[in-house]
């Protein structure tokens, strides 16, 4: 009778790490607390600094730490937001003058910064969709408890919103459907394209990422009846921060 193969040990960076992840998860170790640093792991497991700094590089990579220059590697635990796809769009969240993001955050305090409201000539692209050569553009950055967790930049064909809140920093109770509903081109149907890729230096700060963490990018296009595009809005998110879901029938 053979010998039943004996299962590979991972090596010793990741048993570290999932050594320090275990206490990050039990509560033992809480958000904002430092990390053993280099020269403990060293110490404490006799292991080369190249090891020890592949051990934190793993919790780094996760989304559970985040290094701070000159400082250390400190715990970064966020709960994610789960986005609804479906259900964040709906007439009724819009339609009652509820906000989108009430959806997503369910209770949990969320603000909007860095909010631009420009008239710009639109790219080629935006002007495809759009089949407007202007457009009001409305660029924002939202935070979920006081962490960075997405930049959206929004685009309307001028002549259809001009004049009306839309253009205007605060749109009022509902959003922008909702005053797009004011002018009588209600958003009836939506189609959202997402893929992953790297951020870009202006999105690692505005998004305060970690090294090595992708975004999630989302082009959504709504359409009144009749295929009327009336908003491509192109959004950037932490992917370490968000858990997308859709729900469809088979």
């Amino acid at each position: 009778m053979s010998e039943s193969p004996v299962p590979h040990e991972p090596p010793i960076y990741r048993r570290i790490a999932d050594g320090l992840r275990a206490r990050i998860l039990s509560g033992e170790l809480r958000d904002g607390d430092r990390l053993p640093g280099e020269n403990a792991l060293m110490a404490e497991y006799a292991i080369a600094r190249a090891t020890a700094r592949q051990a934190l590089a793993v919790l780094i990579n996760e989304g559970l730490a985040v290094p701070k220059r000159g400082s250390g590697v400190y715990v970064r635990l966020f709960k994610p937001i789960r986005r609804h796809g479906s259900r964040r769009l709906s007439r009724e969240q819009w339609g009652q003058g509820r906000a989108i993001w009430d959806a997503d955050t369910r209770g949990r305090p969320f603000t909007v910064d860095r909010v631009e409201v420009v008239l710009e000539r639109a790219g080629e692209e935006v002007a495809g969709v759009l089949e407007s050569g202007e457009v009001w553009v409305r660029r924002r950055r939202y935070s979920v408890d006081t962490r960075p967790v997405q930049l959206a930049t929004s685009y309307f064909p001028a002549h259809l919103v001009e004049g009306s809140a839309i253009t205007l920093a605060d749109t009022g109770p509902g959003g922008v459907y909702a005053r797009l509903s004011d002018l009588g081109v209600s958003p009836a149907h939506f189609t959202e394209e997402v893929r992953a890729r790297m951020p870009s230096p202006r999105e690692i700060a505005l998004l305060d990422l970690p090294g090595g963490t992708p975004v999630i990018v989302i082009a959504r296009t709504a359409y009144a009846s009749g295929g009327v595009p009336v908003e491509l809005n192109e959004m950037v998110l932490d992917s370490a921060a968000y858990v997308l879901q859709y729900d469809f029938d088979a």
